[in-house]
C-alpha cells in the first residue's frame, strides 16, 4: 500500500494543485460559477481515477458531486465518503504571503485556500483507491464505494438535508466516512469520535419608541441595554452552568472510559491557551478544558450592541438593544428543543416594559457521536495505525457540520478519517496542509476498505 501511494504521489499533488486554483467560494454569489467549475473538474478527475459512475447532483443552491464504484464481491458492505469542494472566503488578502488561489509548494507544505479544508482531504481518496487496487490486485474496491462531495458546506449546508432526503436510496450504506476533520498533532494521530451541534440567532429588545433624554427620563423607564446586560448575566451561574430550564435534559454524560481516553492525549494547557489567545482557562465546574470544549453544551454571546457608540457623549436611554447568541450542543440535545427552551426562558425573564423577539437562523445543526464499540470505528482505527505505524488516540471536536444529517438520514454510523493539523489555518489566511500527511491519509484509506470489508461483512 505504501509503495503504491508513493508511486502515485507526484500525480496526486499535481492534480490537487490544479483543483486548488479554482476559487470555489460558496458564500459569495460572485463565485457561484467557480463552485460549478470545481464540481465539473472533480467529475472528470473521478472518472479518470476509475469510478464508473460520476454525476453532478443539483440542489436549490450549488452543486454536489456523487461517485460510485461497486465491488465485485456480492456481499461487500457499502461505504459513503463525505467531504466538500467549496471553500471559505479569503479576506483579508493582505495577510496572505501568496495569492490564495495560486498554490505554492514549499518543502513538504502546500499552501492555498482549500488545501486542508477540504479539497486536500477529499482528494487523498483518489490516491487511496488507486493504491488499494494496485496493492491488492483487485479490479474493484473491497467495498461498494460511494463519494458525496458537497458544494455548500462553508455556507452552512442549507440544501444538504434536502439532497440527502431526495437521494437517500442512492446513498444507502453501512457506514459513512467523513474526511473533513483533523488530528491532534503530527506525532499523535487521532480519529474524531463526535462533533457538537449548533443553533444561533439574534435577540432584540425594545424599550422606548425612540431614544430619549437620560436626564429627563433616565431612572423612570426601562433601559433595554441595561436589561439586555442583566439577561446575558443570568445565562450562567457562578459555576459556569447554563441556567435555561431543561437545558441539560438528555445530555449524554461522559463515561469513565471516555474520560480516560481524553486524558490520554498529550494536552498542555499553556499551549492550548496560546491557540485560544487567552491567558486563563475557564468554564463549567467539574470538567477539564478538553471535556468542556468537546463534550459539554454551551451558551455564548457572539456580539452585543445598542445605543450611542460614537465619539464623545450622547446621554440617552436607547430605544433598542441587540445581541447575537449561539448554543453548542452535544449528544442528547436537539436544536429546535433548545430554541423553544430559550424562548420560554426569555418570556420568564424579560421584564415588563421591554418588548423582545428572538430570531434563530434555521433549524440548527444536530450533534453527532460515534459509538466506540462499532466495528467501523475499530476498522478506521486499525487502518490509521497501519499507515502511521503508531497508536491512534481519540478526540472530539467542538465545531459543527452536517455529520448528524448523514448519520440520521442514512441511518448509518459516522467515522472520521482526517489528517489535517491544528495549525493548518482553516478559514484563515495562509491555509496550508502537510503533503506527507495527505499521503498518510491516502494510505489509511487504502487499508480502510479491506478493514471495513472484513469487519462489516455479514
Amino acid at each position: 500500500m505504501r509503495a503504491a501511494v508513493e508511486a502515485g504521489a507526484e500525480r496526486f499533488v499535481a492534480e490537487l494543485v490544479e483543483w486548488l486554483r479554482i476559487p470555489s467560494i460558496s458564500g459569495d454569489p460572485a463565485n457561484a460559477d467557480d463552485v460549478r467549475r470545481s464540481a465539473d473538474w472533480l467529475v472528470e478527475t473521478l472518472r479518470a481515477t476509475g469510478f464508473p459512475t460520476v454525476e453532478v447532483w443539483e440542489t436549490a443552491g450549488l452543486p454536489a458531486v456523487f461517485a460510485e464504484w461497486p465491488s465485485d464481491d456480492d456481499d461487500a458492505p457499502t461505504v459513503v465518503v463525505y467531504g466538500h469542494h467549496d471553500v471559505q472566503p479569503v479576506t483579508p488578502l493582505e495577510l496572505w504571503t501568496h495569492p490564495p488561489f495560486e498554490p505554492v509548494v514549499e518543502g513538504e507544505r502546500l499552501q492555498a485556500r482549500g488545501a486542508a479544508d477540504d479539497k486536500g482531504q477529499v482528494f487523498f481518496h483518489t490516491l487511496g483507491v488507486r493504491a488499494h487496487l494496485q496493492a491488492t490486485g483487485r479490479s474493484s474496491p473491497a467495498v461498494n464505494l460511494k463519494l458525496i462531495v458537497e458544494g455548500e458546506e462553508e455556507s452552512g449546508s442549507p440544501n444538504f438535508a434536502g439532497l440527502l432526503t431526495e437521494r437517500r436510496d442512492r446513498l444507502a450504506c453501512d457506514v459513512v466516512v467523513v474526511s473533513d476533520t483533523g488530528m491532534w498533532s503530527r506525532e499523535t494521530p487521532t480519529t474524531c469520535t463526535g462533533m457538537r451541534g449548533l443553533t444561533d440567532g439574534q435577540l432584540d429588545l425594545r424599550g422606548p419608541a425612540g431614544d430619549v433624554h437620560s436626564g429627563a427620563f433616565g431612572g423612570g423607564v426601562r433601559n433595554p441595554l441595561t436589561e439586555l446586560a442583566r439577561l446575558i448575566a443570568r445565562l450562567h451561574d457562578d459555576d459556569g452552568h447554563v441556567t435555561i430550564d431543561g437545558f441539560y435534559d438528555g445530555v449524554v454524560e461522559l463515561t469513565d472510559a471516555e474520560r480516560a481516553l481524553i486524558a490520554k492525549l498529550p494536552y498542555d494547557e499553556q499551549t492550548w491557551l496560546v491557540n485560544a489567545r487567552s491567558s486563563t482557562a475557564y468554564g463549567e465546574k467539574g470538567f477539564t478544558t478538553l471535556e468542556r470544549v468537546w463534550t459539554r453544551p454551551t451558551a455564548e454571546v457572539n456580539g452585543i450592541w445598542g445605543g450611542y457608540t460614537g465619539a464623545g457623549h450622547k446621554t440617552i436611554v436607547p430605544a433598542e438593544a441587540h445581541a447575537k447568541v449561539s448554543f453548542r450542543l452535544v449528544a442528547g440535545q436537539d436544536p429546535l428543543d433548545i430554541q423553544a427552551k430559550f424562548r420560554d426562558w426569555l418570556a420568564r425573564h424579560v421584564p415588563e416594559g421591554i418588548e423582545w423577539s428572538m430570531e434563530f437562523y434555521g433549524s440548527g445543526v444536530r450533534p453527532c457521536l460515534t459509538p466506540l464499540d462499532h466495528p467501523a470505528f475499530g476498522a478506521v482505527t486499525r487502518a490509521m495505525e497501519t499507515a502511521f505505524g503508531t497508536e491512534v488516540l481519540y478526540t472530539r471536536e467542538g465545531g459543527s457540520g452536517p455529520e448528524a444529517d448523514l448519520q440520521d438520514f442514512l441511518d448509518a454510523p459516522v467515522v472520521f478519517l482526517g489528517v489535517s493539523l491544528p495549525d493548518d489555518g482553516w478559514h484563515a489566511p495562509n491555509e496550508k496542509v502537510e503533503i506527507p500527511l495527505l499521503l498518510k491519509g491516502a494510505e489509511a484509506a487504502a487499508h480502510l476498505w479491506d478493514e471495513l470489508a472484513t469487519s462489516l461483512r455479514p
